[in-house]
């Protein structure tokens, strides 16, 4: 018994190590969300250590979100409490005419102002990946799916931009611009609106149309706001 805190403490000690070694590593290597980390036998090698502290160092950045294994992959980085407490936002998020502006105000100032970069990236394939998804929306079976065909397709574009920096922080807020991009899916008629301008978008881009790109992400970004109850409604007043 005298030896077993000793043990378990030189365990931890060499745990806590490698997890000191691997960020280490993702600082060097300038690791992100998404990319892979090395597998336990290279890391083993790598730091010299023991395949069971490698595999209990993996344990303590899992528990912590910074890491998930992937089948076929291996150890992937991530950020799953940034992502936890996007979604507990958006949840709990009242979605305002003031908050429809905020975050629309931020997609203006991303999306609207990436068509040098889209003019000079965009090809063919990725219209036609636009248009496909655009097309899912009219028919989608239930307003959540059309609300997140609607965000793939913004998405879509923002990677094709090729900011990875603003890609990461347009998918870290999906679940509040998904959100508002549910106000009013319910209704046929509006997901057919959105599809109509989504197509007008995609026109805009093939032609290279830097005018009819702003004219028509601008009238896009503010068609959801009649579906925003004013702050008196929410309440109860006249």
């Amino acid at each position: 018994m005298m030896k077993t805190a000793p043990e378990d403490g030189n365990r931890a000690s060499a745990v806590d190590g490698m997890v000191a070694h691997i960020r280490g590593l993702i600082r060097e290597r300038g690791l992100t969300v998404g990319d892979v980390l090395p597998s336990e036998a290279e890391l083993a090698v790598m730091f010299d250590a023991s395949r069971n502290t490698v595999r209990e160092a993996f344990r303590t950045l899992k528990a912590y979100g910074v890491a998930e294994s992937r089948q076929k992959v291996g150890a992937v980085l991530t950020d799953q409490h940034q992502s936890a407490m996007c979604d507990l936002f958006s949840f709990a998020m009242d979605i305002s005419v003031d908050a429809f502006r905020d975050i629309q105000g931020y997609r203006r100032l991303t999306e609207m102002n990436l068509f040098d970069l889209l003019a000079e990236r965009i090809d063919e394939a990725v219209l036609s990946e636009m248009e496909a998804l655009n097309a899912g929306i009219s028919e989608a079976a239930t307003p959540e799916e059309a609300s997140d065909l609607d965000y793939q397709f913004h998405k879509l574009m923002v990677d094709t931009a090729g900011n990875r920096t603003l890609s990461e922080t347009y998918g870290m807020l999906k679940p509040v611009i998904s959100r508002l991009m549910l106000a009013g899916k319910s209704q046929r008629l509006v997901r057919e609106g959105v599809t109509a301008e989504h197509a007008d978008i995609i026109q805009a881009l093939r032609n290279r149309d830097r005018i009819g790109f702003a004219f028509h992400m601008n009238r896009h970004l503010d068609a959801g706001l009649e579906f925003i109850p004013p702050a008196d409604a929410k309440h109860g007043l006249k």
